[in-house]
């Protein structure tokens, strides 16, 4: 590991971890202080509807964004004289021989930056009234950014990873790979702060959210239990595979991301509450849900060869 890359590695762990502990904790300090003696901050009712269609909604746009990246990663190499592609539910598969082969291996993430992108314009110019609905867009949104941005800051460290073999074939010097690194921690943190406000719009009444503690609690409630929650639904729909297949994406994925909207939430002063219909029921989720698990389980899993 070159100098470049060892400092690249200790900077994303200062960001992963070290930034969301210290604004956290920061937050934390600044609201019991700020509280007057005596004074108390009541406790909203909980929505578990609300909670529940998040989980369901988390998993259902992470296996929907890895779908996209990986379909984006076969079709170019299936494009491509002398490679022959195979898609299956957790991961991709080639066989031949191009050099054009190791480039490809970076359109899957920017396929899903793409989606992103898209799915943020939906939810700034024209969110959905509905909170379910507003709730699948932000979290694709979410899973768009946050399972792309993280494979910059590996492929500058580890030339393996899908996006740094694209760095190997375009040659960039470890000096731009890191460079690309720092950029995509930053944009990291910035995304994942800007998802706390639509997030935290989905509140029935102001009341629930215009103190620090109850902007915490709130974003605890429809943000980071929901994506604990969905993890082990994420992995039955990845399952068999190797533990860097099955597990370690979508955990990664949820503490770089969750970690920062979680720390950063007690901050967020400018959202309106209100903003959306409330969860009247979560039958339609669970079947889209249910639809897509059997996809991945009976579809993709046996693999769907593109030759």
């Amino acid at each position: 590991m070159n100098e470049y890359a060892r400092w690249t590695a200790i900077v994303a762990i200062a960001v992963a971890i070290g930034g969301p502990l210290t604004l956290g904790l920061f937050g934390a300090m600044r609201s019991r202080r700020s509280n007057t003696v005596g004074a108390r901050d009541a406790r909203p009712a909980a929505d578990w509807r609300l909670t529940i269609a998040s989980a369901l909604l988390y998993a259902l746009a992470f296996c929907i964004v890895f779908f996209i990246q990986e379909l984006f990663l076969v079709i170019p190499k299936a494009l491509t004289p002398g490679l022959k592609a195979t898609l299956f539910h957790n991961n991709h598969h080639w066989d031949g021989d191009n050099p054009l082969a190791r480039l490809f291996q970076g359109t899957g993430a920017l396929a899903t930056v793409i989606t992103a992108l898209a799915f943020a314009a939906w939810l700034k110019f024209a969110p959905p009234r509905s909170a379910v609905m507003r709730l699948f867009v932000l979290w694709m949104v979410f899973h768009g950014f946050f399972e792309a941005l993280p494979q910059v800051v590996v492929g500058a460290v580890f030339a393996g990873n899908d996006v740094g073999m694209a760095m190997e074939y375009l040659q960039l010097s470890p000096a731009t790979k890191t460079v690309a690194a720092v950029l995509a921690l930053v944009a990291i943190v910035v995304i994942a702060i800007r998802l706390i406000r639509p997030l935290l719009e989905l509140a029935p009444r102001d009341g629930d959210i215009d103190t620090a503690g109850k902007r915490t609690r709130f974003v605890f409630r429809t943000a980071t239990l929901p994506a604990l929650m969905a993890l082990p639904l994420i992995i039955l729909f990845r399952v068999p595979g190797t533990i860097d297949q099955v597990v370690i994406v979508p955990v990664a994925v949820t503490i770089i991301g969750i970690s920062w909207m979680q720390a950063g939430a007690w901050g967020v002063t400018s959202a309106v509450a209100g903003r959306a219909l409330p969860v009247r029921s979560i039958w339609g989720v669970l079947i889209a849900v249910a639809l897509l698990l059997l996809v991945f389980q009976v579809v993709l899993r046996p693999g769907i060869h593109f030759y």
